[in-house]
Parts: C-alpha cells; sequence; structure tokens
C-alpha cells in the first residue's frame, strides 16, 4: 500500500521545536502553581514600585484602603453591626457545640476577623466560628481528653488543633498548593456538611430535652440511644421553650427568604432570642427549675494563650491530625462561600491569598484563646444582604464584640442553653440542601452517589469516616477516568467534511472500508494497556460488523489524537503494538491532529519514521481523504507501457510508484527528468506489481 504522502492536499504536522530542560521544566512548574501569572504586575516596573506592589499583594488592605470612602464605610457599618448581632449568640453557640468554655467563642470573633481584614481578598465574607467544625473538634478532640473531666488540657489541645490547622492552610497558600483543596469536589462537600448538619442537629438534643449527660458520639444510632435511654429525664420546660424559640428563628428565616429586604429580621433573631430567653429565665427563675444557663462569663479581652500551646503533649499527634482536618474543611467552606459571593457581585479573589489569610488568623488566634474560624455562609450572606463593600465590616463586627467582652458579658448569665441550642439547629438546618442533592441526581448519578456516601459515612460512622468515604470515591472516580478513557467511534455527518461520534449524532455515517476512533484522555502507563485492548477490539468488533453485514472489508484505521494533551513513554510503547496488530492484519494505521506535546514524544521516540509521516494528519477530513484516493487508484502496470503512456506527464515531474506483491511493499521516488536511464531502479520495479500516482507542485495527476 502507498504513502498517503503523495496525496497533494495534505497539510504536514509540523514537530514543535524542542525546547531546553530546564525552560520546560521552568513552565512546567509556572503553569502548575502559577496559573494566574501573579508576576505579571511587576515586569517593567521600578524597584520602590515592585516593592510597594509586594506588600500589596500579600497585605491587600494596602491596595484597596487608599481608595476607601465615606459612602462605603457607611454600608459597611450597617453590615458590621448586623452580623455583630449574630456572631454574638453564634459564637456562644458553637463554642458549647466544640464542648469549651462559651467565652472562648466570643473571642474567637474578635481577633481572626482583624487579621482577615488586613490579608483577605473577599468583600463578602464575614468571619466566624463554624458549626460543623465545631463538631468535629469535640467529636476528634473529646476521644483522647474528656472536656469534663479534663477542661484545662481539652481546650489547650483545641488551641493546639487551631495552630496546626492555621499553619497547613498558611503553608498551602504560600507553597499555592491551594489545588490539594479541589480534591474536595462540590459533592462531596455537600454530602459532608449535609451529614454533619444531621448530627449537628441531633446532637442538640441535649439542650432542647434539657439533659445533663450525653454521648460524645457522632453516628446516628449513638445519639438516639443517647437521648431516648435517658426519657425519664426529659426537662418538659426546656422542651417546650426550646420548639417556641425554634419555631421563631425559623419563621424569620422563612420571612427572610419571602421578602430579601427583611434580611436584617433573619439577621436579629438570635440575639433577640437570647435577649427574650434571658429575661424569661431571669424573671421566672427557671434557671432553678431544671432550664440550665451559660453561667457567669468574664469580662475582658482575648487572653493570651501561646503558654497553653501542648507542643508537648502524649496527644500531639491527635492535635495534629485534627488541626489539618478541620483546616481543610475550614478552606473547602470558606473559599467556596467566598468564591460564591465574589462571582454574585462580578470580582475576583485569589484562593491562595484567602490560604494565607485564613491560615493566618487561625495562627494568631491559637496564640490569643481563639478556635478555629473560617467564612461561614450564613454569617456571610446576612453580611453581603446588609450591603457590605469592604473587609471593613470585619473590623465593625470585631469592635462591637470588644465591646460586649469588655460591658456586656454579664448579660449572659442567664441565657438558657436551649435559646443556643435552637439556634444551631436553625443555623445548620441551612446546610441540608435537599435542592442540591436532587440537581445532583439529574445531572449526575455519579456525582450523586459521592454525596450519598459523605452523607451516610457521617450520619452511620463518624465525621472522619465520612471525609474518608468522600474523598475515596472522588478519588476513585478521578483514577477511573485517567484508566479507563473513552474511546469512541466517529462517522461522517452527511453532506459535509465533519466527523462526529456515531452515539452522539445517529445520523453519522461509517465511511467504507476505514475505522476512525477517537480517544478522549492523555495517554499514560495508568490507561496504555487498557488502550490497546480496547481498540483492538474496536478492530475486531467491526471486522465483525462488516463480514456479517456483506460490506467492503476494513482497510485503515485512523486514531484521532486531538484530546490527547500528552502521552509518556508507556503510550509510546502501546501506538508501537497497535501499529504492529493493524500491520498483521494487513491494515493501515493513520494519525489525525496530534498535539504538540505528542508529536514531541512521537519525533523522539522515531514511531514517526515507523508510522510514516505521510500518515500523520492534520484532521480526521484529511487522512479519510487520503486514504480513500489511494483505494480508488489501486491499478496494475507492466513497466514497459506505463513508460510510454507517461512519458510526456513525467517530464520534469516526480513519479511514486508503490510496488508490490503479496508478501512486500516497496516504495520507489523515481524522477523522470534526471534519472530515465536508471536501469537499477526500473530492474526493481519490473520485480512487482504497480501503484502508480504522480503529483507536482501544483496539482496531482492519476491513473
Amino acid at each position: 500500500m502507498g504513502s498517503a504522502g503523495d496525496y497533494e492536499s495534505q497539510r504536514r504536522v509540523p514537530v514543535p521545536p524542542s525546547k531546553p530542560f530546564l525552560k520546560s521544566l521552568q513552565t512546567s512548574l509556572k503553569e502548575t502553581f502559577f496559573p494566574d501569572d501573579p508576576f505579571r504586575q511587576f515586569k517593567n516596573q521600578s524597584t520602590p514600585r515592585k516593592l510597594l506592589l509586594g506588600l500589596q499583594y500579600f497585605v491587600p488592605v494596602l491596595e484597596w484602603a487608599p481608595r476607601y470612602t465615606f459612602d462605603f464605610f457607611k454600608s459597611d457599618l450597617v453590615a458590621g453591626i448586623t452580623i455583630a448581632s449574630l456572631a454574638v449568640p453564634q459564637g456562644i453557640s458553637y463554642a458549647n457545640l466544640a464542648s469549651i468554655p462559651p467565652i472562648i467563642g466570643l473571642y474567637s470573633s474578635f481577633v481572626p476577623p482583624l487579621i482577615y481584614a488586613m490579608l483577605g481578598s473577599s468583600r463578602d465574607l464575614a468571619v466566624g466560628t463554624v458549626a460543623v467544625v465545631s463538631l468535629l473538634i469535640s467529636s476528634m478532640l473529646g476521644k483522647v481528653v474528656s472536656p469534663t473531666e479534663n477542661p484545662k488540657q481539652y481546650v489547650q489541645l483545641v488551641f493546639t488543633a487551631t495552630f496546626f490547622a492555621g499553619l497547613f492552610q498558611a503553608s498551602l497558600g504560600i507553597l499555592r498548593l491551594g489545588f490539594l483543596v479541589d480534591f474536595l469536589s462540590h459533592a462531596t462537600i455537600l454530602g459532608f456538611m449535609g451529614g454533619a448538619a444531621t448530627i449537628v442537629c441531633l446532637q442538640q438534643l441535649k439542650g432542647m430535652l434539657g439533659l445533663v449527660h450525653f454521648t460524645h458520639e457522632t453516628d446516628l444510632v449513638s445519639v438516639l440511644r443517647s437521648a431516648f435511654g435517658q426519657i425519664h429525664l426529659w426537662r418538659w420546660e426546656s422542651a417546650v421553650l426550646g420548639c417556641c424559640f425554634l419555631f421563631f428563628l425559623l419563621l424569620t428565616r422563612y420571612f427572610s427568604k419571602r421578602k430579601a429586604a427583611f434580611f436584617w429580621i433573619n439577621a436579629l433573631a438570635p440575639l433577640i432570642s437570647v435577649i427574650l430567653g434571658s429575661l424569661l429565665v431571669y424573671l421566672t427563675h427557671a434557671d432553678k427549675h431544671g432550664v440550665p444557663v451559660i453561667g457567669h462569663l468574664k469580662k475582658g479581652l482575648n487572653p493570651p494563650s501561646v503558654s497553653d500551646l501542648a507542643f508537648g503533649s502524649p496527644h500531639l499527634m491527635a492535635a495534629i491530625k485534627t488541626g489539618i482536618i478541620i483546616g481543610t474543611i475550614g478552606l473547602a467552606e470558606g473559599i467556596a462561600v467566598g468564591r460564591t459571593f465574589a462571582m454574585f457581585k462580578n470580582y475576583h479573589i485569589d484562593g491562595n491569598k484567602e490560604m494565607i489569610a485564613f491560615g493566618m488568623m487561625n495562627i494568631a488566634g491559637s496564640c490569643t484563646s481563639c478556635y478555629l474560624t473560617a467564612g461561614p455562609f450564613s454569617r456571610t450572606a446576612v453580611n453581603s444582604n446588609a450591603g457590605s463593600r469592604s473587609a471593613v465590616s470585619n473590623i465593625v463586627m470585631a469592635t462591637a464584640v470588644m465591646l460586649t467582652l469588655l460591658f456586656l458579658t454579664p448579660l449572659f448569665h442567664y441565657t438558657p442553653l436551649v435559646v443556643l441550642s435552637s439556634i444551631i439547629i436553625s443555623a445548620v438546618l441551612g446546610l441540608l440542601d435537599y435542592e442540591a442533592v436532587i440537581h445532583l441526581w439529574k445531572m449526575d448519578k455519579f456525582d450523586f452517589f459521592i454525596c450519598l456516601g459523605a452523607y451516610l459515612g457521617v450520619v452511620f460512622g463518624s465525621i472522619e469516616i465520612g471525609l474518608i468515604v468522600a474523598i475515596t470515591v472522588s478519588l476513585l472516580r478521578i483514577i477511573l477516568s485517567v484508566a479507563r478513557p473513552r474511546t469512541v467511534v466517529l462517522g461522517n455527518i452527511p453532506n459535509s467534511e465533519i466527523y462526529r461520534s456515531m452515539d452522539q449524532y445517529p445520523i453519522a455515517n461509517n465511511v467504507p472500508g476505514i475505522l476512525i476512533l477517537q480517544i478522549d484522555a492523555p495517554v499514560y502507563f495508568a490507561n496504555s494497556s487498557y488502550l490497546r485492548e480496547r481498540i483492538s477490539r474496536w478492530i475486531y468488533e467491526e471486522e465483525d460488523r462488516l463480514k456479517s453485514a456483506g460490506e467492503t472489508s476494513l482497510h485503515c484505521v485512523i486514531l484521532d489524537l486531538s484530546a490527547v494533551g500528552s502521552i509518556d513513554t508507556s503510550g509510546i510503547s502501546m501506538l508501537e503494538e497497535l501499529m504492529k496488530n493493524v500491520d498483521r492484519k494487513g491494515l493501515q494505521l493513520a494519525l489525525a491532529n496530534p498535539r504538540s506535546e505528542v508529536m514531541k514524544k512521537l519525533d523522539k521516540s522515531k514511531l514517526i519514521d515507523k508510522i510514516g509521516q505521510g500518515w500523520i494528519f492534520l484532521t480526521v477530513g484529511e487522512a479519510v481523504s487520503a486514504y480513500s484516493f489511494i483505494l480508488e487508484n489501486e491499478t496494475s502496470f507492466s513497466i514497459g507501457d506505463l513508460i510510454l503512456q507517461f512519458r510526456q506527464e513525467l517530464r520534469g515531474r516526480k513519479l511514486c510508484f508503490i510496488a508490490g506483491d503479496n508478501t512486500t511493499v516497496r516504495e520507489y521516488l523515481y524522477d523522470s527528468g534526471q534519472r530515465s536511464e536508471n536501469p537499477s531502479f526500473l530492474a526493481h520495479l519490473q520485480q512487482d506489481k504497480l501503484l502508480m500516482l504522480t503529483f507536482s507542485s501544483s496539482h496531482t495527476v492519476q491513473y
């Protein structure tokens, strides 16, 4: 069979020029770690200007503060006061959920927001404690140190875990490894958060029912057994009070969703609940009739806690493990929330800057009696709806919390714990996004099962098990997509030169004698064996189909490599084996549209020479046209008749003879103007049956 290089319309696929190894490595590292090219702003700048830009990059407040206006401040003042009214009761509630003194929840809404305001890049994110993280801390650290029997040691471990969480977060940002967090897919986070919200709600049965002793386990069975195993200890006063406040909170949320202008009702509802609950207990002396209250909260700002970081504790590894997990969850939620509101308001946030900001605020928080903070959705939504224009709203919130710590903490003495439980339940119910789960089922069944696996793992196992299940299933999906890439048969769209998947386009037709396959992924060691076997199976199936249909036998296999972005040595070996297999079957292998990296590997491995440059095409259409041209013009000639018939046509042109018998195929290039009397050349041609194609630089003559 001849070379398709004789087909006049073929445009050769060039081999990209090779680059020095160090330059290629530099390019790869830049694409991996600096896809946003943060250094472009430093080009062609003076040294002082570069220093200023560097400071603005790492401390964003220096970039936007000079443009800050009084109108912005008026909006941020309202937003800051609004979220402070939410931060105070939530801070106390979530600290109670984490099994730490309630005052630490207030501390955590003072220092971290100030750090984030200087280092963060989001205008809407409201920093604060998170319910899911609080439950994680309680469930993980509560297993190694009891918060009731050893409260001081437990709090030290909480601060230590917060420190390592911040260190982990900042390291990801500084080393620009934020893509690791992307392995927590939307489906994973949705299922995990939903499962955690379910467990958080069930854990609040302790406060709602006025129980003193309750399980620290987080699985559904243990929680229900603990609650219903103490029916004789249920307090009807707490249950009635809790249900009333929960109804009030849910009602205000309903109205705020129906009318966006009433967002402030939902924002103030927790604080109103705290005030009303405290007044009710104080006036009725309910604390003396089985309704537990917060009790004494000391005045004053955050005390330093550097000396409480338990680096020498025998439970240090538990603190590190907890820190990495809660740091990851805090990052995933905070960045997702920040990006959501940035997209809504049409501005950009830098994920790596956010990681550095989160890390620094948690490192600083661990040294100032705070536990882990992130960007909770509920508080951020209130902040955005209240009209925040910048991170100054966090500063206003921190200032309000500071005033609360200095002057108002005694007022929370009579706040009933059942009100805190109601606030927590109301807040986390928003994490049960059933509409998003239904959307996953409609869009992607695999994502739905990832979400379901995470949810069930959290609810029936533990939060750690749910997280492990979700990440494992997500990684399994990635591995399967790499190890088992799709290969599809392409057909011709009638009356066009377009070739598309025959599954997607039923109107596409098979090309007689040609099998066109498209590989939809890079070819690596992980999938090269599979692709070799799958392509061989496609060939067998096509041959069987043609035989049963009585159609033209298969002559050529065309691989469309337009979706193959890269290939490794195992992939090259796969192509070599595939070429040998099709040769044994008497078929021709052709490649269409190989990408830059693929062409480099084909050239370095000398596989281009084995396949033949003439069998590498720019498009599938050209490959089909070239091979169809050869099939239509396959004829036998004697050498004498051939010379006599085409003496005039050959003058000044080059003639390619593809000569062969049953066992051999040879190609000869003949210059009729200079080598017409070459006896050796003619002697070789006389041995074989001939297929002849002539071409010049201007047009093709065919016989």
